[in-house]
């Protein structure tokens, strides 16, 4: 996945309220191999930092210092995240927005590939690597993405909100459909 990933420029993400483009060209796309944390089972890049645009919604519960945001849709002009909500903890996600600049960002896009994890758990380190889903962080860019690119996200804080891509989520990589209903194709 990470070979086919850091020749991409451009992928989209549609599924339920979901239609986000974004440029990754120049990044590095990392094969997430259990020396950071366990279980392992993602594969995480950097979206360009101006070039995030159209909307998302995330189906799983935000949890940030144990609150729930539920139901959270974020939508991207420019790079940035100009409207915001969630049917539960609105306050708080808008808060965590407004930290700094690079927290209406994303620093993080990522597929998650473990099979093995059956449920969410409401602990990030094992529901990011779900198979069939994907998650996004809002936030600070790691190093390791930043490859030819200029520019990286930087911010106070890293936080990753989750998407289930296993009823008709689907990502298109350069004008090919590359993942569908949360399996990768190619």
């Amino acid at each position: 996945m990470v070979k086919y990933l850091n020749k991409v420029d451009k992928l989209e993400f549609y599924g339920e309220d979901t239609e986000l483009k974004m440029s990754v060209k120049g990044k590095v796309w990392v094969n997430s191999d259990g020396k950071h944390n366990m279980p392992s089972g993602e594969v995480f890049s950097a979206p360009r930092m101006n070039q995030v645009e159209g909307h998302i919604r995330f189906t799983y519960p935000g949890v940030y210092m144990g609150k729930e945001i539920e139901d959270i849709t974020l939508e991207f002009k420019k790079g940035k995240v100009v409207k915001a909500k969630a049917e539960k903890g609105e306050d708080l996600l808008k808060s965590l927005l407004a930290i700094d600049d690079g927290a209406k960002r994303l620093g993080e896009v990522a597929i998650g590939t473990n099979t093995g994890i059956k449920q969410f758990t409401k602990k990030i380190l094992f529901d990011e690597k779900l198979g069939g889903t994907i998650h996004m962080a809002i936030g600070a860019e790691y190093m390791d993405c930043k490859g030819t690119a200029k520019q990286i996200n930087k911010s106070a804080i890293h936080w990753d909100i989750i998407k289930d891509m296993k009823k008709g989520g689907e990502i298109i990589a350069d004008g090919v459909t590359i993942y569908k209903n949360g399996k990768w194709l190619m």
